[in-house]
This record gives structure tokens, C-alpha cells and sequence, in this order.
């Protein structure tokens, strides 16, 4: 369910293929796409539209680098797996001086893999997009399909609090054609952005495992990439692909308001199934969310608590407040529907 987890599977798949049922991945090909430093080349020779990376080699061009591509710059690691935790250091940052630029190269040692400068491409209605799939035995794309991002945590960046289903042919043909020239197996998560100038989808990310939001392509036969590739694993049809466009997906702890529409537009369960999936609630289950809550609103309070007493006490020292939970710090129905399978 992470980088991490996709990318030790691919160095063990010797190792594990008596144990597993694992598709035929080349090998070290996981690595590859999720090297953030290596997807610019990929998508070159796939044709696929890619945002302007460079890759500075010292302090000094990094500085460059940002005179070149223009403020703001978006700043990544290329292995965002290996950012050591319990420090300032983030997977990805938006950079708005050449010093910024300057300091945050002389950290890469620190990061543990290479600094990439990314031009950035302003957000929007309508530009931030999506794409699941599950690659069968055949090289086959399978279920999933094309979304829009409505809302994301953090604002204008971060995971999908709200998407939307959304098939686009051009873009689904774009990416068929990029995990054939890979020769890629299994399941995978894209993220895309418009580019305002040329109205073409750029390529920002290529995660090789299940994305967050997953269950948004769960179709009309309740087909997921999950399932679709526990079925083909173990050498079951799929049934026919049953799209359901404009179906919805919603983080009800990061769009509450959202959450609240769903739930009471949502209408005899047969028809609301087919309209919505929460990322939390189920009404089979509804441990995960109630628990959900409990720590939300623990944080909720400490944030305004913290608040509270920079208030009353101006001069003290500043209070960090603590982290939100995320999605992935309680079993979701993503994982749900992994412990199903």
C-alpha cells in the first residue's frame, strides 16, 4: 500500500514467488518509475507529457535552476521513500527564492537521494487528475479508470479528499501506451496535471501499488484493481468492465461538508453504492469511522487549544501543533477490501 512496501516486493520477487501469487514484474522496473528523477526520461520515450525537470549537480545550479524554469519551483527528492522521518525535510516543496533553492540542495546527502527542480504548473478546477489500473498477465489494462481530484489535503496539493470519476479516452489511451513501452505488470496509481498552456496531461507521478483512492473504480460488478488482480492472479475471469461515471469519493475528515452532501442526497442503498464511496463509513462496519472521529476530534481540539494559549500568552514560546491523522492510521476501505480479497 506504499512506495516502500511495492518497491521491496520487486527486490524479493525471487524470493517470495513460492510463497506469492505476484505479477511478472521486470525487474528493478517498480524502482524505475517511482524514481521521480527517472520518470521525466520514461515518459520521453513513451510520449507522454511531462513538466520540465532539471537535475542540479551543486548549490550553484540549483540557484540557476530556478532562474531558468521561473518562480515558484516545485522541489522533489527522487526517491521520496528514503527522506528520513522525524525531520523537516519533505518528500516535495514549493520553492520561491534561489536561496531556498541554495539550502535545500546542501540537505541532500541528508535526504538520501537526489534533488529535482520540477516548473510548476498552477492548480485549478478541472486540472488535477488521476488514473488507476490493474496490467493483467496479457499486459491488458483492467479496471479503474480516470478521475478528477475536487479537493486535495493539504489545499492545492497532497491526497484526493474529494474525486470524482471522470473517463477521458485520450488520456486513458496515453497511459495504456506508457505501461506497454514499460512492459509494466500489476497494479498502479498515476497523478496528473493540466497544463494551462498547452491543455495537455502532465505526468507528476507514477506510484506502482494501489492508490488511496482506489474504491472511487469500484464498477458496476464491484470490480476494483484489487480484485480485478486477485481474479486474474489466480486465473478467473473478470467480468466485463460496468463504468460508472460521476461515481464520487470522498475523506470525510478532510471534507467534512462534503461527507455530510453524501450521506443525506445518498438515497436507497442500491443507487447510493453506485454514487458514492466514503473513505471511512460503511455500514457493515462501522468501527473505522466511529474511531476515525475520536482522533480527529482529539486534534481538532489540540489545534485549538494551542491556539488558545499563543493567544493569551503572546510572548512564551511557540507551539508546534501535532500532525493531522491520515487516512492510511486506521484500517480504511481500501484495506477493507484488501482483508476481503
Amino acid at each position: 500500500m506504499d512506495d516502500a512496501g511495492a518497491l521491496a516486493i520487486g527486490r524479493l520477487q525471487k524470493e517470495l514467488a513460492d510463497i506469492y501469487l505476484l505479477p511478472d514484474q521486470a525487474s528493478g522496473l517498480a524502482e524505475r518509475v517511482a524514481d521521480k528523477a527517472a520518470l521525466a526520461q520514461l515518459c520521453a520515450s513513451a510520449g507522454i507529457p511531462h513538466p520540465v525537470t532539471l537535475v542540479p549537480e551543486s548549490a550553484e545550479q540549483a540557484a540557476a535552476s530556478v532562474r531558468r524554469l521561473g518562480l515558484p519551483v516545485v522541489a522533489k527528492w527522487s526517491r521520496p521513500w528514503l527522506v528520513p522521518a522525524g525531520t523537516d525535510l519533505r518528500s516535495t516543496v514549493l520553492l520561491r527564492s534561489a536561496k531556498e533553492a541554495r539550502e535545500l540542495y546542501r540537505r541532500t546527502e541528508e535526504a538520501g537521494s537526489r534533488l529535482l527542480l520540477q516548473a510548476f504548473l498552477p492548480g485549478g478546477p478541472g486540472r488535477d487528475w488521476f488514473v488507476h489500473g490493474y496490467v493483467d498477465r496479457t499486459g491488458a489494462v483492467r479496471g479503474g479508470g480516470c478521475g478528477r481530484k475536487h479537493r486535495s489535503w493539504p489545499r492545492g496539493a497532497g491526497l484526493t479528499a474529494v474525486g470524482e470519476w471522470t473517463p477521458d479516452r485520450g488520456l486513458r489511451a496515453g497511459v495504456e501506451r506508457l505501461v506497454g513501452t514499460l512492459g509494466y505488470r500489476g497494479i498502479f496509481d498515476l497523478d496528473f496535471r493540466v497544463d494551462p498552456a498547452t491543455g495537455e496531461h502532465c505526468l507528476l507521478d507514477f506510484n506502482p501499488r494501489p492508490g488511496a483512492q482506489f474504491r472511487l473504480f469500484a464498477d458496476g460488478a464491484d470490480l476494483d484493481v484489487v480484485r480485478a488482480q486477485h481474479l486474474d492472479m489466480t486465473h478467473r475471469p473478470l467480468p466485463a468492465a460496468a463504468v460508472l461515471p460521476e461515481r464520487a469519493f470522498v475523506v470525510e475528515n478532510y471534507a467534512p461538508l462534503s461527507a455530510v452532501r453524501v450521506l443525506l442526497t445518498a438515497g436507497p442503498a442500491s443507487s447510493a453504492a453506485h454514487r458514492r464511496e466514503l473513505a471511512w463509513h460503511a455500514k457493515d462496519d462501522l468501527a473505522p469511522a466511529f474511531a476515525m472521529w475520536v482522533l480527529w476530534c482529539r486534534h481538532v481540539t489540540r489545534r485549538l487549544l494551542s491556539r488558545l494559549r499563543r493567544a493569551v500568552r503572546p510572548g512564551g514560546p511557540p507551539t508546534v501543533p501535532p500532525s493531522p491523522p491520515t487516512t492510511t492510521a486506521l484500517p480504511t476501505t481500501r484495506e477493507r477490501a484488501v482483508a476481503d480479497v
